[in-house]
Formats: structure tokens, C-alpha cells, sequence
């Protein structure tokens, strides 16, 4: 143990072996004098770091004290040894002096040699790198360990904590691996460096080279008196040379100013470019002739399409008031409110996006489809303001310029399915495209100038009427689309769905046959729905079968009712509400759901233990109260049904839904409760071929209810016969189609008394139809 005097290092770390130079300060000025003056000119090297000394020093000497050349005065130090600092002791001078115990370093061991190679090895390479080849054959030459591994003091890629751990390792083992692997994060971290330089380099001297060249073409050019073909001259002449309307020349013109301001570097130029060649493509002045001849409308409709009667109808109302505008001179083209707005709404598969090619065909007009399922963002519809990286303008001004003519047919797809995001509504943005008393002006953001969708011709589709905006379908025309009859899917599928199918699948009319029964029956007992989708998927697996057989057998075949189940299986749908009602307590219900009308059974039974009403089946709100303001009416009006009030009131009553994985609400289940609950408290049990919709009130009444024509087709399908409605919804049958209304019987009904005496069988029947289990069940 020695006495020895602190010289702080602040921005340097001694190491044995190192030889470095000191700046004197007052400080360090005070331990270089007490390590004079003690003969010896030994003193102890500390690294203070952040103002913290750390705990093992460098035994060191003074081998010169002087100045640099800048004139500041130093002292060139040499470390001897490791020293472990202990207690201040007081010592002559103004230094600070401490007692220092040596350490003593173990003798190399394990894998330091193979260590020291790789060490030497990676060093080495730093070195290559950098050119110092004197330090390289330094290093070559030092034999031992602890010299090689203290040496590294010297490298500038090591910073000064890793410098201070190596000093406060004093085995060389562990030394030797700390430096291998920071030597190899050094080297990982200069070839990446390497890399991004080079690849600036070559992009830098591509741009001057690119940059050099474009000069030179343009000085050829202007030599030779011709214009550049993509500067802002040619700009200049085809914005000039265009037919563009006013407002819209004159901002075009501007940005050509612009750009002829702008330098070829800047990214503003390559912006002006791009939003001059998106306002010159537009078709500012093309407009396609509409087909004035009704007659042929409807023809195109019609070979198109089969029933839709109120869509066909609505579309040829369109262009008899254009023609007759035109005869009158009162302009056709543009103008206020001119525009029109469809909105078809109905289930899946009923034909609703193909109904909008149809209409354009049937107008002389272009056609474009713009999917708005799933967006989230307002800028799809307005554009992005040209400020952002990769701007571009809305769907409404792509799907323009995509169709080639300011006056197309737009079918905007999906709008029930539109949501608002993070980034704005998109269905209030739309407010403006589909309103007929704003879209002249309508403003893209990307674009900044007025565009007229007055002549513009928007169909809507949606699947559920009610996830549309209130404020967005106030814009649009409401034309339902509620579903196929039978006959008419037999139609459809013998004219338009065969056909396409039989030559997907590679067949001729030669070779396979569908009867019309057969398809008949495939839509009543194999794709019970309101559209026709699974009806083409059912017809195209009869053909897939039917090439597989082919393959084997070239004799033609005819698919008919006798062999129809060898290609599609037994049937998936059969009449059950005659087995369904056959005992008291379950009624036929009438529903509306996202696919189109469905018939809905609703089920009630009584049982001991505590009084009260439990309700299963996923409902919703609406369809709770409906059960409980069944349950009140019977109980207050149960005497004149012949019911007695304690059978209710004593009893604990369950009604379910079946279906329960489905969640349902809505106001038209309430006299099919009704007549669940009276069915089973008097035992009788309701009528199999009625099925039934409207809403309850306390008092009695049955209130309308939405959705008529889509449950009558839905109970046309499942094969009832009489169907009651609310009285007011009589008007509604007007849109019925006349084959559903000759096979239906319909009552409109409006007291529950008069439901009840209708629906529910006589009591003598039902005492002779039913057995003694099945009345005691009651």
C-alpha cells in the first residue's frame, strides 16, 4: 500500500502501458507538484467521470512536464499498474492524497490466447480501415496479453465508461472478451455506416449526373428551337390548347406559372405536374348522348332483368322529364337539380349492382362502380389536400375520369356499410355529392375547383336501409328491392343464370338440360332467400357435376325433379309450420332481416315456481317490451278470450325464440306473442297455414309496421296461405306482386280480439285433434 497523490482525468482514461498528456489546471497542477516534490515523481491516474471518481486507478509517472504548442501547460504521464483506491490520508500541498493498493493481475488462462488472436484479428481490420499501418505492426508485435489488451486505451471507437471497465478489470481473460465483442459492434456498426454513405454518394452523383444531363438537352434543344416536351412550355400549350371551362383554365394557367418558376429540383414542380395532368385528363367537356327512346329502355331493362318493376318504372320517369326538357328547351345538359339520386335498397343477390350496368345501357351511358364497403376515411370521397406525400382526389373524380364523360351512371356500392374513422366520416362527405341542390359545385380537395355532378346519374346500393345515415338517405331516392317471387326466380335462372353458368362451366345447350321444374324446385326446398345467389351457386354445382359425368359418358343429360337430388342431395328446406304449431303455444312470426324476409316461430310454455315472464332468444330491447305488453293485455283482458287471469298470473310463463345464436329486435312480433300466450293458455292451438306481423298496444290495437312485401314473399316461400297484417299497412300491398297476392290470403286486422279469433283454432277441433298428454301439457 502507497501514499500517493490524485490526478483526475476528466476526458481520458490511463491504462498500464499508455503514455498520454496531461493539461495542467489548478488541480491537476497541484498533484504533478506533490508528486515532484516527493523525489519519486509517482502519482495515482483517476478517471473522474460525470464528477465521480471512479474505484481503480493508474499508478503512474511523470516522465516531462511542459507546454504544449498551443502555449498551455501539460505533463506527458506513463501508467505502471492497476492501484485499488482506499481512504484519504492528508498529505503536503493542495492535492488530494489517498492510500492506493496495487492490484495484482492472474496469470493468463483458458481461452486468452484464442481470444487475443480474434482481438488482434478484428483490430486489424478497424486499423486496414482507417490506414495505420505503424499501429498495425504495433500491434503485431506486442506478445504479451495484458500489453495487447491495455493497449486499447489508445482505440477513439471506445468511449470513456468502456475504457474505465477496462481498467477495473484486472484479469486479462475477462479484458480480452469485452474488447472482442465491442470491436465487433464497432465493425457491425461501420459497415452499416459504410453502407448508407455509399448509398447517399451514388444517389447524390446520380442526381448531379441526371441534373448535368438535363441541362445539356435543354441548351440542345433551345439550339435547335425546340420545346422540352415535359417543361412547363408544353404545359403552357396544352392547358391553352384544351377544353376546359373557365374557372378551370384560369387555375390551371396559374399553376402553370408556377411551374414555369419553379425549379426542376424542387418537389412542388413534380406536384403542379401531377395535379396538371389529373385536371387535363378529366373529361371537362364530354358528354355521351342519352337514348331518347322509351320503348328501347325498357326493352334493355327488361332482357336484363326480370320483375324490378318500380326500379324499371322510376328509371324510364327519368328519361321521359330529359326528353321532354329537351323538346322544350330547357337544357338538358347541367343546371340545378337536374341530377338524380337512386337509392336501391334489399337483401343480398337480388341484383341490385348488375341492375346498375343495366341502367346505364338502357341510358347510352358510361358506366363506373365505386366500392364503398369498409371506408373509414372523408379523403376517399373529397381528395387529400395537395399538401400530403402521395395526394390524390376522391373517388367521385377518379370514378370521372375513369368513365370518360361527365354525365355517367355511378353506382356507389355499399353505402349501408360506410363508417366513420379516425379520419373522418366519409358518409357526411357524401351529403354534398348527392344532394341535387349542391352538386354543381361540388369542390374536390385535391383538385380546388367547382365540379358539376348535376348531370350525373348516382345509384345507390344497401342492404339494410337503416344503417344508412338519416341525413344521407334524405338525398337519395328510396326504390326497395324486396325479392323474387318463385315464378320470377325461375325466370331469372332460365334466362340469365343458366346460360352464364352453363358457359363457365364450358357446355352447350346440347349437352345439359335444366327443366323448369327442376328449378323450381331448387328455389323452394334448396335455397329458400330472398335474391337469387345461392340459387346460380346451386345451379353452378349441378353443372360442375354434371362435366365431371361428361368426362366419363358423353350422352347428353337433362336434370329434372326425378334426378335432381344425385347432383345437389336431399332437399335443405320443407314445410314445417303445420308441425311446428301442432300444439298450443307456438305461432307463426313474420321478420326482416339483413338477407330479406324469414319466417319466425315463437314459442310459450308455462311451468310451476315463481311467478313472472322469462324471455331467451338474443332479444333486443324493442321485442322484450313487446312480450311484456303481451302478457299485460292478456292479463287484463284474458275474460274475454275465456282465459282466466290467475293462469297467467300464477304461473311462471317462458317464451323463446328460437335461433338464439341470432340477435333480434324490432316492433312486429307483438300479436304473434299475443297469440303464442293465448294459444297456450287455452289450449287451442294456432292455425298452421297463418303466419302473422304487427305491433301490440295495451288497448289492443295493431299498429303498422315496415317491411310488408318482404315478409308476405318470405311467407309465400315457406309455403303459408293466409298471412295477417295490420290494417293500416293495407296500402303496402300495392307493391305485392300479383302471383303472391292470388296465393295468399291476407287480413287486415286491427284489434287483437279479431287476430285472436282468426288465428286460433275452434275449441271442439282442437278437443279432438289433440290427446290427453299433450292438453295436460297445457
Amino acid at each position: 500500500m502507497a501514499t500517493l497523490p490524485v490526478l483526475p482525468l476528466t476526458d481520458a482514461v490511463l491504462l498500464p502501458g499508455m503514455v498520454i498528456p496531461v493539461t495542467l489546471d489548478p488541480t491537476t497542477q497541484a498533484a504533478v507538484d506533490a508528486a515532484r516534490a516527493t523525489g519519486d515523481r509517482t502519482l495515482l491516474a483517476v478517471p473522474r467521470i460525470d464528477g465521480e471518481y471512479g474505484p481503480v486507478g493508474a499508478i503512474a509517472t511523470i516522465e516531462k512536464v511542459g507546454r504544449l504548442p498551443s502555449g498551455e501547460p501539460a505533463a506527458v504521464i506513463r501508467g505502471l499498474a492497476r492501484a485499488r483506491i482506499g481512504s484519504g490520508v492528508p498529505g503536503p500541498g493542495a492535492a488530494l492524497w489517498v492510500e492506493a493498493t496495487e492490484l495484482s493481475e492472474p496469470a493468463p488462462a483458458g481461452k486468452a490466447r484464442e481470444l487475443a488472436r480474434e482481438y488482434r484479428a478484428l483490430v486489424t481490420s478497424v486499423l486496414q480501415q482507417r490506414g495505420a499501418w505503424q499501429v498495425i505492426d504495433a500491434v503485431e508485435r506486442m506478445t504479451d496479453l495484458s500489453e495487447l489488451a491495455d493497449s486499447a486505451g489508445y482505440a477513439p471507437w471506445l468511449t470513456l465508461d468502456q475504457k474505465t471497465e477496462l481498467l477495473a478489470a484486472p484479469d486479462v481473460t475477462a479484458r480480452l472478451e469485452l474488447l472482442v465483442g465491442w470491436v465487433k459492434d464497432h465493425l457491425a456498426e461501420q459497415e452499416v455506416t459504410e453502407q448508407i454513405n455509399t448509398e447517399v454518394r451514388e444517389g447524390l452523383e446520380k442526381s448531379q449526373r441526371e441534373f448535368l444531363l438535363r441541362q445539356q438537352l435543354a441548351a440542345i434543344r433551345k439550339e435547335l428551337g425546340e420545346d422540352e416536351p415535359d417543361g412547363s412550355a408544353d404545359y403552357r400549350s396544352r392547358v391553352e390548347a384544351a377544353d376546359l371551362p373557365e374557372k378551370v383554365r384560369e387555375a390551371a394557367m396559374r399553376e402553370v406559372g408556377k411551374l414555369e418558376r419553379a425549379s426542376d429540383a424542387s418537389p412542388e414542380a413534380g406536384w403542379i405536374r401531377t395535379w396538371l395532368d389529373t385536371v387535363l385528363e378529366m373529361p371537362w367537356s364530354t358528354r355521351t348522348q342519352d337514348n331518347t327512346d322509351l320503348a328501347a329502355a325498357r326493352e334493355v331493362l327488361d332482357a336484363d332483368h326480370a320483375g324490378l318493376a318500380d326500379v324499371k318504372d322510376r328509371i324510364l320517369e327519368y328519361l321521359a322529364v330529359r326528353n321532354r326538357r329537351a323538346e322544350r328547351n330547357l337544357g338538358v345538359v347541367g343546371g340545378r337539380g337536374s341530377g338524380a339520386v337512386l337509392a336501391l335498397a334489399g337483401p343480398p343477390g337480388v341484383g341490385k349492382t348488375s341492375l346498375g350496368e343495366s341502367v346505364a345501357r338502357a341510358l347510352g351511358r358510361n358506366f363506373v362502380r365505386v366500392s364503398l364497403g369498409g371506408v373509414r376515411d372523408e379523403a376517399e370521397i373529397r381528395g387529400h389536400r395537395r399538401t400530403y406525400v402521395g395526394a390524390l382526389p376522391g373517388r367521385i373524380v377518379r370514378a370521372l375520369r375513369e368513365a370518360g364523360s361527365m354525365n355517367p351512371v355511378v353506382l356507389l356500392d355499399e353505402v349501408d356499410k360506410l363508417a366513420a374513422g379516425y379520419a373522418g366520416d366519409p358518409a357526411a362527405a357524401l351529403l354534398e355529392v348527392l344532394d341535387p341542390a349542391q352538386n354543381h359545385t361540388f369542390r374536390d380537395h385535391y383538385l380546388e375547383v367547382d365540379l358539376d355532378l348535376s348531370d350525373v346519374l348516382f345509384l345507390a346500393t344497401a342492404n339494410v336501409v337503416e344503417a344508412i345515415p338519416g341525413p344521407l338517405l334524405d338525398r337519395m331516392e328510396l326504390v326497395a328491392l324486396d325479392g323474387y317471387t318463385e315464378d320470377e326466380k325461375v325466370a331469372i335462372a332460365r334466362d340469365h343464370l343458366l346460360p352464364r353458368q352453363r358457359e363457365r362451366a364450358g357446355l352447350t345447350t346440347d349437352e345439359v338440360t335444366v327443366s323448369d321444374e327442376a328449378l323450381a324446385r331448387i328455389a323452394g326446398e334448396y335455397t329458400r332467400e330472398a335474391g337469387v345467389r345461392q340459387f346460380e351457386r346451386s345451379l353452378a354445382k349441378i353443372l360442375r357435376k354434371v362435366t365431371v359425368a361428361l368426362a366419363d359418358d358423353p350422352t347428353p343429360v337433362e336434370v329434372g325433379t326425378d334426378n335432381l337430388a344425385r347432383y345437389l342431395g336431399r332437399p335443405k328446406f320443407t314445410p314445417e309450420s303445420a308441425e311446428r304449431t301442432a300444439v298450443p303455444g307456438v305461432a307463426t312470426g313474420l321478420a326482416v332481416t339483413g338477407a330479406g324476409g324469414d319466417v319466425l316461430f315463437i314459442e310459450a310454455t308455462s311451468m310451476e315456481g315463481e311467478p313472472g315472464l322469462t324471455l331467451t332468444g338474443q332479444l333486443g330491447d324493442v321485442m322484450k317490451e313487446s312480450a311484456h305488453i303481451a302478457l299485460s293485455y292478456l292479463r287484463s283482458n284474458g275474460r274475454r278470450f275465456g282465459i282466466d287471469p290467475n293462469a297467467l298470473a300464477g304461473r311462471r310463463i317462458h317464451v323463446h325464440f328460437p335461433a338464439g345464436a341470432v340477435p333480434k329486435d324490432g316492433p312486429s312480433a307483438g300479436i304473434t306473442m299475443v297469440t303464442a300466450l293465448a294459444s297456450l293458455v287455452t289450449g287451442r292451438p294456432v292455425r298452421p297455414e297463418f303466419g302473422m306481423t304487427g305491433e301490440v298496444t295495451l288497448s289492443g290495437r295493431v299498429l303498422p309496421i315496415g317491411g310488408v312485401k318482404q315478409k308476405l314473399l318470405a311467407a309465400h316461400r315457406a309455403g303459408l296461405t293466409e298471412v295477417i297484417i295490420p290494417a293500416r299497412n293495407e296500402p303496402d300491398l300495392d307493391d305485392l306482386p300479383t302471383e303472391v297476392r292470388e296465393a295468399l290470403t291476407i287480413h287486415t286486422l286491427a284489434d287483437v280480439a279479431d287476430v285472436l279469433a282468426l288465428a286460433l283454432r275452434p275449441a271442439e277441433i282442437d278437443a279432438e285433434s289433440l290427446d290427453g298428454p299433450a292438453l295436460a301439457a297445457a
